[in-house]
């Protein structure tokens, strides 16, 4: 058993997913899913051995200090408690008060809650999720990795929207992106796969899942990324619409629209699921367009062409380009999204390699891409493992 285990927990408003990360393998030796909280459902699941198990919580609220005591008895009965040296969080938006992995305190826990109009979802569900591991691991230090730290270092011409300069600065409104911790870890990885090292590195990493990004990272260091002010922006995503004109929330709203409703219908009733009308999960939505449902194809359609609108647009950052990677749960799994963003691609020189692209799936890594034309590569991403090790790192500074 290794002595440095790592508890990562990303918790959300109804729902908390851990994994106990060995940092030296990154492999998680035990994960799980603790959902539905606040609704008389409400349940924590893992697996062991293979086999899922379950437990139901209590009542109609408390539900994230319940789950994380549960998480607590399991890895005594397991016999891993002992082997946990620190807590790791994910956290979706740092603003520009954080650009690196930080010891939570009560004051971190403060500014964390302080960005919420920023990430309203997320951010106070972090810190239920922090309040209730101190609660539950009372003499192990805790940190807090932001998904918007590695984006810090965009330039201002990266960064900047075309606004009055004393609106920006009043509020605080800048590009911050999201997904940092994926486009850091896959960038990484794939610097590897080509002997190079990451600091004489180019790559443009393409996450797509629920939620979907794309980051263009120059030796190593994050450019530009296509999430904006909030993780609504840039791509088209399973329920949030990406890019708009923004006249658009203004005609809605003289419409007789509330901020609550029009929110809701960005965020919750677009993308897949809006142009569709079926399904925000592309796999419901590839079926149903080779079923012949016109919006499924055109919802796919979308989908791909401002994937690769993006990727292409990102070459200009760029002096060289080493490879392009494809993550998230899209895509590692989605042979025709890969296929026809590549195609939309084909002006550069582009070409899928048809075995390569069907073999790297459900884990697998690969090159995706014929010989002899530029790369592309699929990396599954391990986000867990970078806020493991980050954790550790800092732990170990401060000892």
């Amino acid at each position: 058993m290794s002595n440095s285990l790592v508890l990562v927990i990303n918790s959300g408003s109804s729902s908390l997913k851990f994994a106990l990360i060995d940092t030296v393998t990154g492999e998680a030796t035990l994960s799980g899913l603790g959902e539905c909280f606040n609704l008389p459902e409400a349940v924590v699941s893992w697996k062991v051995n293979g086999e899922k198990q379950e437990f139901k919580l209590n009542g109609l609220d408390g539900h994230h200090q319940q789950a994380i005591d549960r998480i607590v008895a399991l890895v005594d009965e397991l016999g891993m408690k002992d082997n946990i040296v620190t807590i790791g969080h994910r956290v979706v938006h740092g603003g520009t008060k954080f650009n690196s992995t930080v010891h939570v305190d009560e004051q971190v826990m403060a500014d964390i809650e302080a960005l919420s109009d920023l990430a309203p979802l997320h951010n106070p569900a972090h810190v239920l999720g922090m309040r209730a591991a101190a609660k539950a691991f009372p003499t192990l230090s805790q940190f807090a990795v932001f998904d918007t730290a590695f984006h810090q270092t965009m330039p201002e011409k990266a960064y900047t929207y075309a606004i009055s300069k004393e609106v920006c600065q009043q509020y605080n409104i800048r590009r911050y992106g999201a997904h940092g911790t994926s486009h850091y870890y896959v960038t990484r990885e794939a610097a590897k796969r080509i002997n190079k090292p990451v600091e004489a590195s180019s790559f443009i990493s393409v996450h797509l899942g629920n939620g979907a990004s794309v980051c263009v990272v120059k030796n190593g260091e994050s450019i530009d990324t296509s999430m904006g002010f909030t993780p609504l922006a840039g791509l088209m995503m399973g329920t949030r619409c990406g890019d708009i004109d923004p006249s658009i929330l203004e005609y809605l709203l003289k419409k007789g629209w509330t901020p609550e409703r029009l929110h809701k219908e960005l965020v919750s009733n677009s993308g897949f699921l809006g142009v569709s009308g079926l399904t925000s999960d592309c796999r419901g939505i590839i079926e149903a367009m080779e079923a012949g449902n016109h919006d499924a194809k055109l919802a796919f359609e979308v989908f791909c062409y401002r994937a690769a609108k993006y990727i292409a647009s990102y070459m200009v950052a760029l002096d060289e380009l080493d490879g392009i990677i494809f993550t998230g749960g899209i895509g590692e799994n989605s042979l025709p999204v890969r296929c026809e963003i590549m195609r939309l691609l084909k002006i550069f020189g582009y070409r899928e390699d048809v075995a390569g692209n069907e073999a790297a799936r459900f884990g697998a890594e690969g090159i995706i891409s014929q010989e002899n034309t530029p790369l592309v590569m699929v990396i599954p991403t391990n986000e867990e493992f970078v806020i493991a090790q980050q954790s550790l790192a800092l732990l170990n500074a401060e000892a």
